[in-house]
């Protein structure tokens, strides 16, 4: 089967041990990220498998129906909004959906945390100019013992998020669902009685839901409004569960407040098309929530297992539509 890995920027994925399963197989590896539609076709037309990592390529239906040889979509990890399964359907194109894990996200919401709480990006910035002990424009950090930290969505990473929190001697706060809320007093946490409460009260907001139509935008101006002072907001989740545009506003009015995000509106990220890279007191990470070897080696291997499965004419984990 003539098989297309698309987008792997790192150039990580020929090393990977589950990268053996596709022996036998036509496979190219693509390290560079095509955004128009003309490009990609040109580039893909010929493949009969798509092997996605994450949401990096949106599937759409100019695409679909420019590769008539394509038959199957292989996804790492959950499929979300960037591929729409009843629309390859129409055009013959089989998605199989793969595994995920909560583990490396929540782990690196927890590192964005401790990184912004004691500003040490910027502290490592100014010691490798020769300044002792500065830390720019944002002063003296400070430690989580004590603080609020405000968990919207208590699913599986909301879940691992709350026990981090515990352990560093915070109190937690949760809002969400109102199966979440319940979810988390019985696991003996507190819930918001309100979204505005949930964000007047902590001193970190974090970010764990999924994104569709009831989330998009749900984060308010109005919301970031509310939050203290000093508080720092961690989106490690879905950049558009913000309202466009409202975090830029938010943390260019008021520079005591902090943000902590690893994922934006418009994918590769730089400094064109994403002003918060320009501000001092939000910092960004380029999307690596998922981004380190276990989950690759999770991800990807059952990516593969589900491409040589349909290649032998037993596919498995199809989305059905």
């Amino acid at each position: 089967m003539k098989i297309a890995v698309l987008d792997d920027y790192q150039d990580a994925v020929k090393d990977l041990s589950c990268f053996c399963l596709l022996q036998g197989h036509d496979v190219h590896v693509f390290n560079e990220t095509f955004s128009k539609t003309d490009d990609l076709v040109d580039k893909l037309k010929d493949f009969e498998a798509l092997v996605l990592i994450r949401e990096r390529t949106v599937i759409t239906e100019a695409l679909l129906a420019n590769l008539p040889n394509l038959k199957l979509i292989s996804q790492t990890g959950k499929i979300s909004n960037h591929i729409d399964a009843k629309l390859c359907h129409q055009y013959g194109v089989a998605v199989a959906e793969g595994v995920g894990s909560p583990v490396a996200p929540s782990e690196l919401c927890w590192g964005l945390i401790m990184s912004a709480s004691r500003h040490i990006p910027e502290y490592v910035a100014q010691f490798s100019q020769g300044h002792w002990q500065q830390s720019g424009s944002l002063g003296l950090g400070r430690v989580l013992n004590g603080s609020v930290l405000g968990i919207w969505g208590y699913g599986k990473i909301g879940q691992r998020i709350a026990q981090y929190a515990k352990a560093f001697g915070m109190k937690v706060l949760v809002w969400g669902s109102e199966s979440s809320r319940t979810l988390a007093q019985q696991h003996g946490l507190t819930a918001a009685s309100s979204k505005a409460e949930f964000f007047q009260s902590a001193d970190i907001v974090t970010l764990h839901l999924r994104l569709n139509d009831a989330t998009k935008a749900i984060v308010t101006q109005k919301d970031l409004a509310l939050m203290k002072p000093d508080s720092l907001l961690v989106n490690t989740s879905r950049a558009e569960l913000i309202e466009s545009d409202a975090l830029y506003r938010e943390m260019l009015s008021n520079p005591s407040k902090r943000a902590a995000v690893d994922v934006f509106e418009t994918e590769p990220a730089n400094a064109d098309n994403q002003p918060l890279l320009s501000l001092p007191n939000v910092l960004c990470t380029p999307h690596i929530g998922y981004v380190e070897k276990a989950s690759y080696e999770l991800y990807f291997e059952k990516a593969f297992e589900n491409v040589v499965a349909f290649a032998d004419g037993k596919p498995q984990n199809i989305v059905l539509v």
